[in-house]
């Protein structure tokens, strides 16, 4: 279904308006995937907060012109479905665990910090632990030292008990 002018500047200004507060762009090819598999993917992104779709490359080369994201749009070609979020991380994990779970997708090319990313780099980016994740990591940390103290503290007054 092709759209009128009216919705074309209509779809152009919802993703620069989404692209105005991302941080991270992550694009790839999706040709021969199930409906059931895009169902499922954009739920996740939902999840994530992940603006997730599927453009015309003419409309989403338009709509990065001028943005930080303009040089993705030479890379911009075939069957893409694009992924835009806020958080670093969220966008780049969403495609890559769209292209682990099915072989059909391939990763093309994203954009984090004014970087450019191939396809590896934006699975290394999918690695890194999120916002999340790392919160959750250093809360273990900080529990550690004092539940070690305690437990040195314990242990000699356990040993002078013994002595005693």
């Amino acid at each position: 279904m092709s759209l009128n002018r009216e919705s074309k500047k209509a779809v152009i200004e919802g993703v620069v308006k989404t692209l105005e507060n991302a941080q991270t762009m992550v694009f790839a090819q999706y040709q021969g995937i199930t409906v059931e598999s895009m169902t499922a993917i954009r739920k996740e992104a939902r999840k994530l907060g992940v603006y997730l779709h599927v453009l015309k490359n003419t409309l989403a080369r338009i709509s990065v012109k001028g943005t930080k994201f303009e040089p993705l749009a030479k890379h911009m070609t075939g069957p893409l479905v694009y992924a835009v979020s806020a958080d670093p991380i969220a966008a780049a994990k969403v495609v890559a665990k769209f292209a682990k779970d099915n072989d059909k997708v391939k990763i093309i090319a994203g954009m984090f910090n004014e970087i450019f990313l191939d396809e590896a780099q934006v699975k290394q980016l999918a690695a890194t632990p999120s916002r999340d994740e790392l919160l959750a990591m250093m809360l273990g940390v900080m529990q550690q030292i004092p539940a070690s103290f305690v437990r040195a503290v314990a242990a000699i007054r356990d040993q002078k008990e013994q002595a005693a």
